[in-house]
């Protein structure tokens, strides 16, 4: 009995020393684990480092790379006086590459000049920078306390200086702000848009004044007339037919120089008033 207590004792004992055995060891692992993670993370982040630096030197190396350096800038669309206020405009900075170049910066400043509409900007490696400009192009002046250019799209874009060309429709009864400022301009083309069509005398180029009324009547002046016409915007295409053989029997009749106005606004016809002898 007292042989099998022993052996009992000896084989707890053994087990329990090999309980007590692996403790060690999962600590060890677990150090080993721990410890080869963190090398790891260490070894990518400073790989990650090392490439970030090598791509940020590259970069620094290409803005300013003589081999793509912006040397020459290439206008088109615009005349010579005009190519040199948009090159100081521009703002570029020929110590840059191609590569620094910001084409959205180029763009807006050049189109804040009054006498551009829009910009289209290039770049034509290795050296060369193309800028496209549509330029503006009046169609009327606008008189509302100072002149403005408008363009054929109705749109405000200048204004008009002692040396700007003032060879061009006079339009007024246009405010420059408020609701009905887009209403009347709108009204304005439709009107230029009739004597573009028309030839002498009844072209754009005799064209002297468009008043545009507020209740949507016009009243113009051309070179050759002494009268005023007066007409709905709406119908002015209809009756541009009636106003020429009117004005022609008058031409022919001798009395062209007596007339006052003639008014449009009728459904039949037309009414002329005289001048008092």
């Amino acid at each position: 009995m007292k042989q099998r207590v022993a052996l009992k004792r000896q084989a707890v004992s053994r087990k329990t020393g090999r309980k007590k055995g692996k403790a060690p060891s999962k600590m060890r692992y677990i150090s080993s684990f721990i410890g080869s993670c963190f090398l790891k993370v260490v070894f990518f982040i400073t790989v990650g480092v090392a490439v970030s630096m090598a791509f940020l030197f590259l970069y620094e190396y290409l803005l300013r790379s003589p081999y793509i350096r912006l040397e020459k800038v290439v206008f088109k669309g615009i005349d010579y006086e005009l190519k040199d206020e948009l090159m100081k405009r521009a703002n570029l900075d020929f110590n840059l590459s191609l590569l620094a170049i910001n084409l959205r910066d180029v763009k807006s400043n050049l189109e804040s000049h009054p006498w551009v509409r829009d910009v289209e900007v290039e770049k034509r490696f290795p050296h060369t920078l193309v800028i496209k400009v549509e330029k503006e192009e009046p169609w009327a002046i606008v008189a509302a306390g100072k002149l403005y250019y408008m363009d054929r799209g109705g749109h405000i874009f200048k204004e008009v200086t002692d040396s700007d060309n003032l060879d061009f429709p006079v339009l007024t009864g246009i405010p420059l702000s408020g609701q009905g400022m887009e209403d009347r301009l709108r009204e304005a083309v439709n009107v230029l848009h009739v004597f573009e069509k028309e030839e002498d005398p009844w072209s754009l180029e005799n064209l002297s004044e468009v008043h545009i009324e507020e209740n949507g009547e016009v009243s113009l002046y051309f070179l050759f007339l002494p009268a005023v016409i007066q007409s709905r915007v709406e119908d002015l295409p209809e009756k541009m037919g009636d106003l020429r053989r009117l004005v022609e029997h008058l031409n022919n009749s001798g009395r062209i120089h007596m007339v006052k106005s003639i008014n449009l606004n009728y459904r039949e016809g037309a009414a002329v008033a005289f001048r008092k002898s």
